[in-house]
């Protein structure tokens, strides 16, 4: 019985993983071959036209992700914290409730609701309507996560704390977030893992720029917008550069959760305790 239980648990866990090694698998074959110097250092060339690269879309990437990593991670940690220190009331519930439904809206619905708000307002897409979009996102992913890792940081944390004198806004500052940085930490990457490949709501707001920008009030590129239009244009030479694209986006991400995974699990991240 016991191998029998062994089998099944590997079996389970193998099937669980063949879709992510058939993704994977798929995207190195076709997207390997296109990954070259120029690919990281160069603008797309005109239709008919080989080389060129993605430099640009890579760039209003990380762009867009800053944006939206200054709204959603300050909105979504600091509700977080007020779920489970001050959130066991009405109020609290409302909060959980509001986190709860937008985290289940497609993400299109933002992207039209940014666009209304925003876009219209500018009278142009631009790279801040983008990072507000995916900022929003961001929010329900953060505030839930951050929520339950802090109640799993022991009560007598707190308690100890508290008889010491400290005010219960110090205790949670100084004392419970820094016991769970790491967790707020993952859940924040997870969060932006999310976000960095959405495409619906970037056709809305950032809209997607041939060209290099680095100005908050002005369309820009991104890798997710680059490879929907390479992917279904009917150039072959697109095609291949529209699989580069998506398997430095997935390694992209990848290496940064990878990275942020080893160094809390390491320490190098939780220098309160």
């Amino acid at each position: 019985m016991n191998f029998l239980g062994i089998g099944a648990i590997v079996g389970a866990t193998l099937v669980v993983l063949m879709p992510l090694f058939l993704i994977m698998g798929t995207v190195i074959y076709r997207g390997i071959g296109s990954i070259t110097w120029a690919f990281f250092t160069r603008i797309p060339q005109p239709v008919g036209e080989t080389g060129g690269g993605m430099a640009n879309a890579i760039v209003g990437t990380a762009m867009i992700m800053g944006v939206a990593a200054l709204i959603g991670i300050p909105l979504g940690v600091g509700s977080g914290i007020y779920l489970a220190e001050y959130g066991r009331n009405a109020s609290g519930n409302i909060v959980r409730f509001t986190a709860d439904v937008l985290n289940g809206i497609p993400s299109i619905v933002i992207g039209i609701t940014v666009y209304a708000l925003v876009v219209l307002i500018q009278h142009h897409f631009s790279l801040l309507a983008g990072g507000i979009a995916l900022g929003i996102m961001m929010i329900p992913t953060v505030c839930r996560t951050t929520e339950e890792v802090l109640l799993m940081v022991p009560q007598s944390v707190r308690e100890a704390a508290l008889g010491l004198g400290i005010p219960q806004w110090r205790t949670t500052l100084s004392v419970v977030v820094p016991s769970a940085a790491s967790g707020i930490i993952t859940s924040i990457m997870l969060a932006c893992a999310r976000v960095a490949g959405e495409t619906a709501p970037l056709l809305f707001t950032a809209f997607g720029n041939q060209f290099w920008n680095l100005k908050l009030n002005q369309p820009t590129a991104a890798l997710p917008l680059q490879i929907f239009a390479y992917a279904i244009s009917p150039y072959e030479e697109w095609h291949r550069m529209a699989w580069a694209g998506a398997l430095v986006l997935i390694l992209s991400i990848m290496a940064t959760v990878i990275l942020v995974r080893f160094a809390t699990s390491r320490g190098m991240l939780k220098g309160a305790h």
